[in-house]
């Protein structure tokens, strides 16, 4: 007798990580791990290890775990998962093989993490997302340029500025945290919107901002927000102008990767790409918004209130999400501690080309043999 669908064994999927700054490169592996099997469980590292093996991170380990939980893809997080992924660790939670990118990872000493998995023949490779990495955005925060959002020709690449290893610019020679090149696509926003529109009867809610390296104060903002009602739409507003309204060289990430980042949280049901500063009417009516929320922070009134509307409909309210985490406070961290990163950047980027070299003389060994 065939076997039914009903009587298909589960397949368990073990991804892990530092998933530090979690960015939309992280949700896309997520999203592809997924797509292997029916669940998807997510090991974390502790700070511990992270700053053994890579550097310090940038988040604590109390915030990754809670903004890994916060990715639509994931059905469990394990935290304090080990450094090394061990046969031990996926037995332990019945996970059939280990998922990572194309990437490499290795430990302090130089050994693959992965290499007791790869042995079992438990191991599943997936393409790894270009064009974003934590290394690339903590390095687009020690030289704040401008580049990330220009327009035109250079909308899509980050330049160099100044003479650096930090990870973004074209003189960068790492293969996988090297210039960022992401290329935004149709196809990428369908992966990470769930297509689904609002059923008759939902209460819309409604939210815009920058959402600018998305974080955990974004993320408990949302999650009060959606339980403002049924369907969350989030705005976000064009580079231009968070950056008038923001100042400096902001956003750090451009509207593209900002699109995906919120898109991939699992409180948010729609995005509107490059939403208008002010809520205007016609935007109210053409979402059925019944109501529209901000956060705490000090709305900006340069061009005048930009709830203004909203507010004589009867239809805003303020909402405290209970955290005080800013882009600008993430930012600092990066700021104060600079040369323990700028030592991480230039130590992860001097150890993947030894590795991406000697793979390179590998093959073509194996070229010369063949």
């Amino acid at each position: 007798m065939s076997e039914t669908v009903n009587d298909k064994k589960e397949v368990r999927v073990w991804i892990d990580g530092c998933y530090d700054m979690v960015h939309f490169g992280h949700a896309n592996a997520l999203r592809q791990a997924k797509a292997l099997g029916d669940k998807l469980i997510v090991g974390i590292h502790n700070d511990a290890e992270i700053t053994k093996h890579k550097g310090p991170p940038v988040f604590t380990q109390e915030e990754r775990y809670k903004m890994v939980k916060g990715i639509k893809w994931v059905d469990e997080v394990v935290e304090d998962a080990p450094y090394v992924t061990t046969l031990e660790t996926l037995d332990e939670y019945q996970c059939d093989y280990c998922v990572h990118g194309d990437d490499i990872t290795t430990t302090v000493d130089g050994y693959d993490t992965y290499h007791l998995v790869k042995t079992a023949k438990r191991y599943r490779e997936i393409q790894r997302t270009q064009g974003v990495s934590t290394t690339d955005l903590v390095g687009r925060m020690l030289l704040m340029t401008r580049n990330h959002f220009q327009q035109g020709e250079s909308e899509y690449s980050v330049g160099k500025d100044e003479p650096s290893k930090l990870g973004q610019d074209h003189a960068a020679r790492s293969p996988w945290t090297g210039c960022s090149q992401f290329l935004p696509t149709t196809q990428k926003i369908n992966q990470f919107s769930n297509g689904k529109p609002a059923e008759p009867g939902d209460k819309i809610v409604y939210v815009a901002g920058a959402f600018d390296l998305f974080h955990i104060g974004h993320l408990d903002f949302l999650e009060k927000a959606k339980e403002q009602g049924d369907f969350l739409i989030v705005g976000l507003h064009t580079d231009h102008v968070v950056n008038q309204y923001k100042g400096g060289n902001y956003p750090i990430m451009n509207l593209h990767e900002r699109v995906l980042s919120v898109l991939a949280c699992k409180y948010v049901n729609e995005v509107v790409i490059g939403a208008p500063y002010e809520v205007t009417k016609d935007l109210i009516e053409h979402f059925s918004v019944d109501v529209v929320c901000h956060g705490r922070t000090i709305i900006s009134e340069q061009h005048g209130d930009p709830y203004e509307i909203p507010k004589k409909m009867g239809l805003f309210k303020i909402i405290d999400s209970g955290n005080d985490m800013t882009t600008e406070k993430i930012v600092q961290r990066i700021i104060i501690n600079r040369l323990d990163f700028e030592k991480r950047n230039n130590k992860k980027e001097e150890k993947e080309i030894a590795i991406y070299e000697a793979m390179q003389r590998t093959t073509k060994v194996a070229e010369k043999c063949g």
